[in-house]
């Protein structure tokens, strides 16, 4: 069975087509497509409360695109998801109706608790077939936490075979740096950091009283802020998916990547070889917000995983 999974978040609009196997229980995941743009949906939505109809001329666009290849792949099935920017918007209607005219299928506005349970099955899924001696070496060991930060929210998930707690929370790498980074100097200044700390501590108040965090004995990162940081910690020449999925980075070398990407100018991130131009200027806030969490509940490492809500949303068109 070919399917086809569509995301559209804050930051990027991704795509996935894949091959499944045998069936939901004992199948394998095959990418066929795999690809994202950064298109910007959310700009100005913290602020504005409506989707800009430039940043809708540019999802639109890649979603023409993503369509294509979904013909030409032969594709039997689509899901489209929409995550953050689009709940919060009163025009979303209209991104409704473009989504529809492109893909042929009515888009999901989903809720947090719904993304994070697709974002924790796309995530933990490919843990359980990790080799037996890896596992005894180097774990990963259940509970796992997943932590999928986007561009205008960020999900934690706490479970094992199946997301047992879920919370969706307001920080996001575009959301924040709308709002405290984006007249803050270059590099940003202290006392716009410690307004983004300020928000982003706040919001693990909340997290920390509604999902049992502390149970977790793993924590799973995903999206492009947790994957550049980990390109950078592992001295990449270049963006390599395959090396950065299920790396596992120490809490040591976020810090000191964060650290450095914080004091960087806009002109000095650009020219990170890992870097893909539509982060520059928010991976700032995104690397702070992994930070923190980090250090908020006292991980010592992170496994990095390039599978994300994608993979969730192919696995549950196989269910259907």
């Amino acid at each position: 069975m070919r399917v086809a999974a569509v995301d559209c978040g804050t930051n990027s609009v991704r795509l996935l087509i894949a091959d499944l196997g045998d069936g939901p229980g004992e199948g394998e995941l095959g990418d066929v497509e795999r690809r994202m743009e950064i298109v910007r949906l959310g700009q100005g939505v913290d602020r504005t409360g409506r989707l800009a109809p430039e940043a809708l001329e540019r999802t639109f666009l890649a979603m023409h695109g993503y369509q294509e290849l979904i013909e030409r792949h032969g594709a039997t099935a689509t899901r489209v998801v929409a995550t953050s920017a689009t709940r919060d918007a009163a025009n979303r209607q209209e991104f409704v109706d473009g989504v529809r005219k492109i893909f042929g299928v009515e888009p999901e506005v989903v809720s947090g608790a719904e993304e994070a349970e697709l974002s924790f099955v796309g995530a933990t899924r490919g843990l359980a077939r990790l080799s037996p001696e890896t596992v005894k070496a180097q774990g990963p060991v259940p509970p796992y936490l997943v932590v999928d930060i986007g561009g205008g929210s960020t999900e934690f998930v706490v479970g094992s075979e199946h997301a047992q707690a879920a919370l969706s929370v307001d920080i996001g790498c575009v959301r924040l740096t709308e709002r405290h980074l984006r007249d803050a100097g270059d590099p940003p200044s202290a006392p716009a950091l410690e307004a983004v700390v300020a928000d982003v501590e706040a919001a693990l108040d909340l997290v920390e009283a509604e999902v049992p965090v502390r149970r977790a004995r793993t924590l799973v990162g995903l999206a492009g802020s947790v994957t550049t940081v980990a390109g950078i910690a592992l001295g990449l020449p270049a963006y390599d998916s395959a090396r950065i999925h299920h790396s596992r980075i120490s809490a040591a070398e976020i810090h000191d990547v964060t650290r450095r990407l914080l004091g960087m100018t806009h002109s000095e991130r650009a020219q990170v070889p890992v870097m893909h131009p539509g982060r520059v200027d928010v991976i700032g806030a995104g690397a702070l917000i992994f930070d923190r969490i980090v250090r908020r509940f006292a991980f010592s490492q992170v496994i990095v995983s390039e599978h994300d809500i994608l993979d969730g949303m192919a696995w549950s068109l196989a269910g259907n």
